[in-house]
């Protein structure tokens, strides 16, 4: 191994021009082919193999029922009921015609067939109760659907206000409809209009929940050459609600969520603030190695050297894996990082060297032979590492791990042949000044001198840690890993609050409609249920009852609400007659009275007067508040009293399509009762239980969480049993290898450890820092104890303490920087790879020289 280090080595001195031209034209290689085929997916579920079980669950309910992914819910919220329907109606009929962006749009609370049969879905009583309020609201809807203008308004309230006068009822009766009218309009005259709501208006307290939110189902096209694929569509839809005026303004918002936005949002979050993340690394990096060479040329080198290896690394990515995910796309600190390693190693040594050899082809020769094979055994065995990923489900770090592989061997290849011919080429000037820390002399003593109390105390702190371990916190919820306050997150958690809106439901496939049915009935039951859905549930209970009440109120209701002669619209003259005489009527019906319902008149009276004075503009705008919500509401009374049987013959196609595939599959959709971790951890035991093919959110991040645990346990078995083998081939002893590698265990517990005391989980994305963790630490750990076998002492005072200490800051601060980006979850990874990098640079300048002891040769200057 160092014959071969040191030829490389002299092939670069040698053939300086050559080595730099062949590294030049294999960067422009490189960067063509990666520019030219670069790709990179946000989707978090093709982080694990689609070979596990639970995946394939997940593939075969996909499989059948595809409209159901790349699809865009949209949320449109209204402060009235009416608002949110025509919202969502006018928002569903723009999106249908945009066909260069959408395949379909469909509407799964609302349309023509729940506005239609939506009463039947009630229940027996809230059937009853619900025509019982329409028929009693005769006399008031009667003038409203013949006249639906403010005149009809008027001629509704001055029959109300003549049955007041006339003992039919009393003035606190119909308080409720005075009193908002008053309300609206005053504060429409005040510029402070609020959306008026005539469901609101007739329902009864302790009623049904009024709804103020739609949803309506996008089906987009996406663009797969583009890093956003849904944003075109997303787009769309948001031109949309701008051009309806859908907005906070007009009394309504219209959010996106689903899988589609949020998987935009992934890459978003993840570029948004990149500039910041990329300058404070290039900074930092800039800064440490400044400190560690003292030398503009010598840092322009390992720079070089560093850009040119992250070129080839990336396009060897690409060429061998296809494209980057969440995870691989880490390769990029991580060879910042180690490739940079490598480069101060290497630079430091050729300094220190430099001091005693006449001329630098001298100096990098007695590099080579003094760190040469250390670099290689370090990379190595990181290499060895991180290819331990390659059995496993895991693929996110397993694609990393290929990556970042192959980057160590190439980062040890430029170090060793262009960094050496950048170095004969620039000259960097030489210094006279000790490379090492003299000043440490005292803390070399004492480690050696005390070496006993310095391992008790490390073996105190891993007693610590392993105690703390079970208390480390594992959140292996994608969504956690998301911005909670980019839209399409905060949206979805806003529908969680909902049961039956939550994204957490479990998906059953089964081979018929039957088999559904009965496998619904047997998951109802349970205790962790709300409840089981196929296309059967679209067929409501009890018809028969119901259309009865239904059809009594159609028949009272139907002149009513269908007349034979409907008014033509009034002229303006003829709603300011209208608008005076109701004033009138409200100033005699409340008279003297100082009852709050005879207030209210009179402040209503007030408002209808200051309307009819006012000019013909105000009058419209009031007509534009009050009509078109009347509208709304009028047609969806019509709509629910023409209810018809519903069968499954009759139920719309796109809701067939929905639930029963082509092959005659069938869907079963199971609700939580509960949202919170433990809730639905039961949930989805007790679900698998009874139907094991089950896939869904719920069960993918259960099962993920599973799956990723086995896959570390396995790569970290592999990955030991690898480096193990290479460091025992190398150093011939096990007392050696055990040297190497106890502190790398031990900078785990005391990672581990930190995170218990500072809160912080181990997620999807920061979970790669261990695997960092294991190859950083056993690269630093070879260099000392390659360094002490070989009879070197005072390692504290050595260049190599230097090259150590400076590397892990460079490598420490190019993680931290991922500690600034606004994705929680790559946050969170570069927090952990401080974290990690601070403890890995703590036992190997002080757990291991204690460890090692003193050398059992001369010791060899530096």
């Amino acid at each position: 191994m160092k014959r071969w280090v040191i030829r490389l080595v002299g092939l670069g001195a040698v053939r300086p021009w050559l080595t730099v031209a062949l590294a030049v034209a294999a960067c422009l290689a490189s960067g063509f082919y990666a520019a030219g085929h670069f790709a990179m997916t946000t989707d978090t579920a093709a982080l694990i193999s689609p070979k596990v079980a639970w995946r394939k669950a997940e593939a075969a309910v996909d499989a059948s029922f595809p409209d159901a992914a790349s699809q865009i819910v949209v949320v449109v919220d209204g402060k009235t009921p009416e608002l949110a329907e025509q919202g969502a109606a006018g928002l569903a009929e723009a999106l249908a015609a945009r066909k260069d962006r959408i395949v379909s749009v469909s509407r799964p609370d609302a349309g023509p067939f729940f506005g239609r049969n939506g009463l039947l879905f009630l229940s027996l009583p809230e059937v009853q109760t619900t025509t019982s309020e329409l028929i009693s609201a005769q006399p008031f809807l009667g003038p409203l659907a013949a006249d639906p203008s403010l005149r009809g308004v008027m001629s509704s309230l001055s029959a109300m206000l003549l049955g007041v006068r006339e003992g039919q009822a009393t003035l606190a009766s119909v308080r409720k409809p005075i009193a908002s009218l008053a309300d609206a309009l005053e504060g429409q005259a005040q510029g402070q209009a609020k959306p008026f709501s005539w469901e609101a208006l007739m329902a009864k307290p302790g009623g049904a929940v009024l709804p103020l939110r739609r949803l309506v189902l996008v089906q987009a096209k996406l663009d797969f050459a583009d890093l956003e694929p849904g944003a075109a569509a997303s787009d769309a839809i948001h031109q949309a609600a701008r051009d309806l005026k859908l907005d906070a303004a007009h009394g309504v918002t219209v959010r996106l969520t689903g899988e589609v936005p949020l998987s935009d949002e992934e890459f978003a979050s993840l570029a948004d603030g990149a500039w910041l993340v990329t300058g404070v690394m290039l900074a930092a990096v800039g800064l440490m190695l400044w400190l560690a060479t003292r030398s503009v040329r010598m840092m322009a080198c390992i720079l070089a050297t560093t850009l040119a290896g992250l070129i080839v690394t990336a396009a060897l990515g690409l060429l061998i894996i296809g494209r980057f995910n969440l995870i691989s796309v880490a390769f990029i600190p991580l060879f910042v990082g180690l490739g940079i390693d490598f480069g101060i190693q290497f630079a430091v040594r050729f300094r220190a060297e430099r001091l005693s050899e006449p001329d630098t082809p001298s100096a990098l020769a007695k590099t080579a032979v003094g760190i040469g094979e250390a670099l290689a055994v370090a990379a190595g065995a990181v290499t060895l590492g991180l290819f331990a990923f390659l059995p496993t489900s895991y693929i996110g770090v397993s694609e990393l791990g290929v990556i970042a592989g192959v980057g160590m061997v190439v980062a040890l290849g430029l170090n060793l042949t262009l960094l050496p011919a950048l170095l004969i080429l620039v000259k960097p000037r030489e210094r006279e000044a000790a490379i090492g820390y003299a000043s440490l002399a005292p803390l070399d003593r004492f480690l050696v001198r005390e070496r006993r109390k310095v391992l008790w105390a490390f073996g105190i702190a891993v007693a610590v840690t392993i105690a703390l371990l079970p208390l480390v916190r594992f959140d292996f919820n994608p969504l956690h890993l998301r911005n909670p306050k980019a839209e399409a997150m905060a949206t979805l958690t806003d529908l969680m609050k909902d049961p039956a809106q939550t994204p957490n439901t479990i998906n059953v496939l089964s081979p018929s409609l039957t088999a559904a049915d009965a496998m619904a009935a047997r998951l109802s039951p349970l205790p962790e249920v709300e409840g089981a859905v196929t296309l059967s549930s679209f067929v409501p209970e009890g018809q028969a009852a119901k259309l009865a009440y239904i059809e009594d109120a159609s028949l009272l209701l139907d002149p009513t609400l269908n007349p034979f002669d409907v008014t033509p619209p009034p002229t303006d003259a003829e709603t300011v007659q209208s608008l005076s005489q109701t004033a009138m009527e409200l100033r005699q019906t409340a008279g003297a009275s100082t009852e709050p319902a005879a207030g209210d008149a009179r402040r209503l009276a007030g408002a209808l007067e200051r309307l009819a004075a006012g000019p013909p503009a105000a009058r419209e705008r009031a007509s534009a508040l009050l009509i078109a919500p009347l509208n709304t509401m009028l047609d969806q009374v019509r709509n629910m009293l023409a209810a018809q049987p519903v069968s499954l013959d009759v139920l719309p196609p796109d809701l067939k399509r929905d639930w029963v595939a082509k092959d005659g599959q069938a869907r079963i959709s199971v609700l939580p009762k509960h949202q919170d971790n433990a809730g639905l951890k039961r949930f989805v035991s007790q679900v698998r239980a009874v139907a094991p093919n089950a896939s869904g959110g719920p069960v993918s991040t259960q099962e993920a969480a599973k799956t990723i645990a086995y896959a570390f346990i396995q790569a970290g078995v592999l990955s030991l049993l690898a480096v193990t083998a290479l460091l025992y081939a190398v150093l011939r002893s096990i007392r050696e290898v055990a040297f190497t590698l106890a502190p790398v265990v031990l900078s785990g517990f005391l990672t581990l450890g930190t995170c218990v005391l500072i809160g912080q989980p181990i997620n999807f994305a920061n979970i790669i820092a261990f695997p960092l963790l294991f190859g950083v630490g056993t690269a630093f750990h070879i260099y000392f104890v390659m360094a002490w076998r070989a009879g070197q002492g005072d390692l504290l005072q050595s260049s190599l303490t230097r090259a150590v200490f400076f590397s892990a800051m460079t490598t420490g601060m190019a993680f931290g920087a991922l500690w600034l980006s606004h994705h929680p979850g790559t946050a969170s990874m570069g927090k952990i790879l401080m974290i990690s990098i601070v403890w890995t640079l703590v036992c190997a300048l002080l757990f291991e020289p204690a460890l090692l002891g003193p050398p059992s040769a001369p010791k060899q200057k530096t």
